[in-house]
């Protein structure tokens, strides 16, 4: 039988696979470390890592062992029973993080949904609002997820248009807008505001230095639950373990997921005290794979390698390299460059007819991936294991290629 060549692989997704994704023309077989390699064996560099899903590299070992043993010894068992592992990664991350417990789910979507319905919760049985009429302050351009309920909140016409009716509840008003924060806050009603630390999916819009901690405030000050999506801005991403600790902010409810296993298991989690979480009983809430054993193992092992490869530290210096060498090309497609740590982007001038898009098809060709957020943004978020010199590899992948454009 002859060996298939990348136009029969994407030929075979398009024919039998719905058409939900538009991904990059690139069909890859193999990944290690900051490096994947497609079914015809060339080498790029992952400057998207799954999202940030894979923040400690492709098939890290550690990693690896720790799904292989837990799954050559108890997979899953559902949370009708106990199983041995659970309770110590319950600990481990409640220790690690501050709080009084933690809800295992599996993917960023569903910890979302999770908190969302925890906001609920503690809307009626503390905060006393009436029944039904609890409302969740969101910004515009955020992604929290998929499902019916959170794109109910979205901004985004691709994300809602044609699955109404929508879920009710809900305030939009606009990012890094604190005027506007704290005149929703005053209606009594209000019970939780969710916002992304740095919104990713966005285009990686970084707000102004103490929003988060002003915002924080607002909330404590009117009894409202501060909520933060840390999925793609957490563990590590953005040059500390949480995008909230560049402003020494703790949510009331800490939503993690992704790089929670190193892109080697679906895992997610939520985080917050007894008084909110304590609001929902058995039978309330639950997933059949949250908290099942390879997961609690998997997590264990992908923070315990953030943390004993310094990981935080690796992703703010060669974020701060990153930055400084983007802003350095002299392209006029290259209009922007924002970011912290390694979560970064670079805002694309389209020049005669060109495109973000591509541009990355151009850094596809030169061996390095990336993709675009928006017609005009490029997010560039390699694995944090990334060493200087492979740093300087990719940098001059990206100057290469937008002195392409120019010609």
């Amino acid at each position: 039988m002859a060996k298939l060549t990348t136009n029969d692989y994407m030929t075979k997704e398009d024919n039998f696979g719905a058409h939900n994704y538009h991904p990059l023309p690139v069909v890859l077989s193999k990944g290690k470390g900051v490096y994947v390699w497609d079914v015809e064996g060339k080498k790029y560099f992952d400057f998207l890592a799954a999202y940030s899903a894979v923040n400690q590299g492709h098939c890290h070992p550690k990693i690896t062992k720790a799904l292989t043993d837990q799954a050559n010894t108890l997979a899953l068992t559902s949370r009708a029973f106990y199983n041995d592992v659970l309770g110590d990664w319950e600990e481990y991350m409640t220790k690690l993080f501050g709080y009084d417990k933690m809800l295992p789910m599996n993917s960023g979507a569903e910890a979302d949904e999770t908190a969302l319905k925890l906001i609920r919760k503690w809307a009626y049985k503390v905060k006393g609002i009436p029944k039904n009429e609890a409302k969740i302050i969101v910004c515009d351009g955020n992604f929290h997820g998929r499902t019916i309920t959170i794109i109910s909140m979205s901004s985004d016409p691709d994300a809602y248009t044609h699955y109404g009716p929508y879920t009710p509840g809900f305030i939009n008003i606009p990012y890094n807008d604190l005027n506007r924060l704290e005149k929703e806050l005053q209606d009594p009603n209000v019970a939780g505001f969710l916002v992304e630390p740095i919104q990713a999916e966005a285009g990686v819009y970084v707000p102004e230095d103490g929003y988060l901690q002003k915002a924080a405030a607002l909330c404590k000050k009117y009894n409202v639950l501060f909520v933060a999506d840390e999925v793609q801005t957490g563990l590590a991403r953005t040059g500390k373990m949480l995008a909230c600790d560049h402003e020494n902010v703790r949510p009331d409810i800490l939503i993690l997921g992704k790089a929670l296993s190193g892109g080697m298991y679906p895992v997610s989690c939520v985080l917050a005290d007894n008084e909110i979480m304590m609001t929902i009983k058995p039978g309330e809430h639950g997933s059949t794979y949250g908290g099942n054993p390879i997961a609690a193992k998997v997590a264990m092992a992908a923070m315990d390698v953030i943390l004993d490869e310094k990981l935080i530290e690796n992703s703010n210096r060669m974020g701060e390299i990153f930055r400084k060498e983007m802003k350095s090309i002299d392209s006029e497609m290259v209009e922007k460059v924002r970011g912290k740590g390694l979560l970064n982007a670079v805002v694309i001038k389209p020049t005669n007819g060109k495109t973000a898009w591509d541009v990355c098809l151009a850094l596809k060709e030169n061996g390095l991936i990336a993709k675009p957020t928006h017609d005009h943004i490029i997010r560039f978020t390699p694995p944090l294991i990334i060493t200087e010199e492979q740093l300087e590899e990719a940098i001059e992948i990206i100057k290469k290629t937008f002195k392409e454009f120019e010609k």
